[in-house]
């Protein structure tokens, strides 16, 4: 396992997300399947993650209304995009937008169980830099 650095703190850093949920316990589990996000509870008891390079932390809530039309677009990034493809899809998700052939990223739009869209985007290097290319 490669041991990451301590987050960076730095005026600008987008550092917490409030993302809509139906059912808690149900996004908590596709998340930490799909992406491999650390799933933990708050000191008030709230269901919260931090990302898989503990950068990025966040909480669920039923109290938003789910984000079901990509409009400000937030992207995971990910090694293969056909892993994270079968990853969204094999833990509940479904992909709204598949990867289009003629583009010059690699992307899809996907919708996880809340009703939300994101995005998966393939780092052209990341597969390599993890010894996985």
């Amino acid at each position: 396992m490669t041991e990451t650095a301590a987050p960076v703190y730095a005026p600008g850093k987008i550092c917490y997300i409030e993302m809509p949920a139906r059912d808690i316990a149900e996004s908590a589990a596709f998340y930490e399947r799909a992406f491999g996000w650390n799933i933990r509870e708050r000191g008030d008891g709230a269901t919260s993650f931090d990302d898989t390079v503990g950068q990025v932390s966040g909480v669920w809530t039923t109290d938003l209304p789910p984000a079901t039309e990509p409009g400000l677009r937030v992207f995971i990034m990910v090694a293969r995009i056909q892993d994270a493809i079968e990853a969204v899809v094999s833990a509940g998700g479904e992909i709204a937008r598949p990867v289009d052939p003629a583009s010059s990223e690699v992307w899809a739009l996907f919708r996880d169980p809340g009703g939300n869209v994101l995005g998966i985007y393939q780092d052209p290097s990341l597969a390599e830099a993890l010894g996985d290319a």
